[in-house]
C-alpha cells in the first residue's frame, strides 16, 4: 500500500513513517514546499498526484491552540480550505482519503465521552476550524474517514510527555491542570490505527467505513494522572522525576480555553473498522522508555 501523508514533521506523520515502514507499506510525507495547504487546489493536486498514493491522509495541519485565537484566517486556510482541497486531490484522483481531526470540535461541557453523533461546539478558534474541515473534506471526498483523536504524544515533535520529562530535569515539582480529563493517546498507536483504516478504505466499499470516528487510547486521565504516571515510567527506566502539584484550569493562564471533558467513546470504530489503539498506560510508559534511553 503506497501511502502519501500530508506533513513532514508532525508527530502522526513520523509515526506513519515509522510504523508504516516496518509494517511492508510505502509511505510518503508531503510537506512544504512540495506541499503547501495555503496553495490554490490546482497546486495541491498536482502535488498528490505526482507521488501515485493508493490512499492519502491528510495530516497536515494549524495546531497552534493558543495562537489560533490571534490568528483566525490562517487557522481556517489550512485547516478547513487546506483540508478540503486535498480532499478534493482525493476525489479527483479516485483514492480514498483519511482525515485525522481533533477533541477541540467539543467544548467539553458532556459528563460523559462524547460519540460520533454528538452534537460538536467548538470552543475556540482552532476547534472552529478543524471542524470546518470536517465538513469541507466530507463535502469533497465523501470515500472519507475522519478520526477524530486526542491528546496525542510520542517520540517526536513538541508535546506533553517531553514537556514533562525536560521540566523534571531541573524541577522537583510542577504544577499541572488536574480538572481537565482525556484520553491520552500515542501516535504510534495512531499510526497503526490509521493504516487499518486506510487498508479497509482500499478494500471495501461499505458505506460504514466511511464518515467519522472517534480514535484515541483505552482508558483516561486528567493532565495531573499523566503526568504522575509519566515521572512514575521515567523513575523505572531511571529517568527524571517529579513531584505534581495539582491545579485547577482557572490557575493556568492560556488564550484559548481547553475542554474539561476530552474523553471520546470510541466504539463505532471497534464495530465497523475492528480497530482499538491499546491501554494508554501501557503505551505511555513504552514511549517514555524510548525517550529516556535516547
Amino acid at each position: 500500500m503506497r501511502v502519501v501523508v500530508t506533513g513532514r514533521e508532525g508527530q502522526v506523520v513520523r509515526s506513519l513513517v515509522e510504523r508504516g515502514s516496518r509494517a511492508g507499506h510505502e509511505i510518503v510525507a508531503l510537506g512544504r514546499p512540495d506541499l503547501d495547504l495555503t496553495a490554490d487546489a490546482d497546486a495541491i493536486e498536482a502535488a498528490i498526484d505526482a507521488e501515485h498514493p493508493d490512499v492519502l491522509v491528510s495530516a497536515a495541519a494549524y495546531t497552534a491552540v493558543d495562537k489560533a485565537e490571534s490568528e483566525p484566517e490562517l487557522a481556517f486556510a489550512i485547516n478547513e480550505k487546506g483540508a478540503g482541497a486535498v480532499a478534493g486531490a482525493a476525489r479527483i484522483l479516485g483514492i480514498p482519503l483519511v482525515h485525522l481531526s481533533t477533541d477541540y470540535v467539543f467544548d467539553g461541557s458532556k459528563a460523559s465521552p462524547y460519540a460520533e453523533q454528538d452534537e460538536p461546539s467548538p470552543a475556540g478558534v482552532y476547534g472552529a476550524s478543524k471542524l470546518a474541515g470536517e465538513h469541507a473534506v466530507l463535502a469533497q471526498q465523501p470515500n472519507s474517514a475522519i478520526l477524530r483523536t486526542a491528546w496525542v504524544y510520542s517520540p517526536f515533535a513538541a508535546n506533553f510527555v517531553k514537556t514533562m520529562l525536560r521540566l523534571a530535569v531541573d524541577r522537583e515539582e510542577i504544577a499541572v491542570v488536574a480538572d481537565q480529563r482525556g484520553n491520552p493517546t500515542s501516535a504510534l498507536d495512531v499510526a497503526d490505527g490509521v493504516l487499518a483504516v486506510a487498508a479497509n478504505l482500499l478494500g471495501d466499499n461499505d458505506p460504514a467505513l466511511r464518515g467519522i470516528f472517534h480514535m484515541t487510547a483505552d482508558g483516561d486521565a486528567s493532565w495531573a494522572e499523566f503526568a504522575e504516571w509519566i515521572f512514575e515510567a521515567s523513575g523505572r527506566s531511571g529517568g527524571p522525576t517529579a513531584r505534581v502539584k495539582r491545579i485547577a484550569s482557572a490557575d493556568y493562564s492560556a488564550a484559548a480555553r481547553r475542554p474539561a471533558n476530552s474523553r471520546l467513546d470510541c466504539t463505532k470504530l471497534r464495530h465497523k473498522h475492528g480497530v482499538s489503539l491499546p491501554a494508554w498506560r501501557a503505551s505511555a510508559e513504552s514511549v517514555v522508555h524510548r525517550l529516556v534511553e535516547n
